[in-house]
């Protein structure tokens, strides 16, 4: 945490929020020209930094592992609302795969892009770093739990057509999802606490006071709060309004349709990723872990409900099944992890391997 966000917040958080949302309502049921098209982007990226940095002045205030937890809560709520925004638009069965394509993408990024690249540059800084095996593994089961009962078995049910659930099936997958997920942060934040805190602090402390400062002030955490719900709200009017054009844009390069979902995911979850790199940096891995996994973990947990229900009044189908080739890429990245979890100590080449198994997602992305 900066020392400027401590001592109060930097002014161009709260002059990002201002200027997306009036970005919004100027940008609002309007044809997008060549000039405000790049406000609305630039504003749209913008608020997802800005969303990202007040929720993260909110975790410092509260505390490990609450801090992490509200990160990838903001991050995922961000993410269901582009996906909901971007099938309501688009419609029909243009939309049919993209809330699989963007949970799939975001599971892919988080355990192995944003894994890999911490492990990586904490590697090349501290040589071996530590983690807590226990929180990890959690992490992980529930994680392959999650992913095999929404995202792999639609491909082999039989009550509806294609690699689609039925309307019970749907629900189901919807319920259990959110219990899980609402399980693993009970076992996180109460139950099991001090599993989730980086190895060598105590678990009765809520954070090392070598490497924090103290927390913000409760005016400046409500304040960060009231500024992270308007990016919220900007950033899904943002979206909604130049969905059209990054649709467009996608099929003039002629790429697959499923890139939007994986552009999707990396806007939504590049602060996210700064943020895990900065903690493997000060030797935290467990933080950077708790980011990757947990952002994953709510990416399916709350997107699966959401879409859910938000398939009640969206017409057309909802495919979730994957394909042969995402199933082996999802099978690779759990042998992977269950290797570089195993342990407790991390290095350069866990780091590659699972970079290596992240380059090979977006290679085939672009080029299936």
């Amino acid at each position: 945490m900066s020392k400027s966000v401590i001592q109060g917040l930097p002014r161009w958080t709260l002059v990002v929020p201002a200027l997306a949302f009036l970005d919004l309502v100027l940008s609002w049921h309007r044809d997008l020209g060549a000039v405000l098209l790049i406000l609305v982007c630039a504003g749209l990226g913008a608020a997802v930094f800005a969303a990202v940095h007040h929720a993260e002045v909110v975790a410092h205030r509260v505390g490990e592992p609450f801090g992490t937890l509200i990160l990838a809560l903001a991050v995922t709520i961000i993410e269901v609302a582009l996906i909901v925004t971007l099938m309501a638009s688009a419609g029909g069965d243009k939309a049919a795969t993209l809330a699989r394509d963007t949970v799939f993408a975001a599971v892919m990024i988080t355990s192995n892009g944003i894994l890999g690249l911490a492990l990586v540059v904490g590697s090349l800084r501290h040589r071996v770093q530590t983690f807590r095996v226990q929180a990890s593994y959690s992490a992980l089961s529930v994680m392959t739990a999650l992913v095999t009962l929404s995202l792999v078995l639609p491909t082999f049910t039989t009550s509806a057509p294609g690699p689609q659930f039925s309307s019970a099936q749907l629900a189901f997958a919807g319920v259990t999802s959110l219990v899980m997920y609402g399980v693993f942060v009970f076992i996180q934040t109460i139950r099991h606490r001090d599993y989730f805190l980086p190895a060598g602090t105590d678990g009765d402390t809520d954070e090392d006071e070598e490497h924090h400062a103290a927390a913000p002030s409760s005016a400046t955490a409500l304040l960060s709060l009231g500024m992270l719900l308007v990016c919220l709200v900007s950033v899904v009017g943002l979206a909604k309004t130049v969905s059209p054009n990054l649709e467009s844009a996608v099929e003039t390069a002629g790429l697959p349709l499923p890139v939007v979902g994986v552009v999707i995911a990396l806007l939504v979850l590049l602060p996210e990723t700064i943020a895990a790199v900065r903690a493997a940096l000060r030797d935290r891995l467990q933080t950077s872990l708790n980011l990757a996994l947990g952002s994953a973990l709510a990416s399916i947990g709350l997107t699966i409900p959401a879409i859910a229900i938000a398939s009640i009044w969206l017409k057309g189908p909802l495919v979730l099944g994957l394909g042969g080739k995402e199933m082996v890429l999802f099978a690779l990245t759990v042998v992977t992890g269950l290797f570089t979890l195993s342990t407790g100590r991390a290095t350069l080449l866990q780091g590659a391997t699972h970079l290596a198994v992240f380059s090979a997602f977006l290679f085939l992305a672009v080029s299936p």
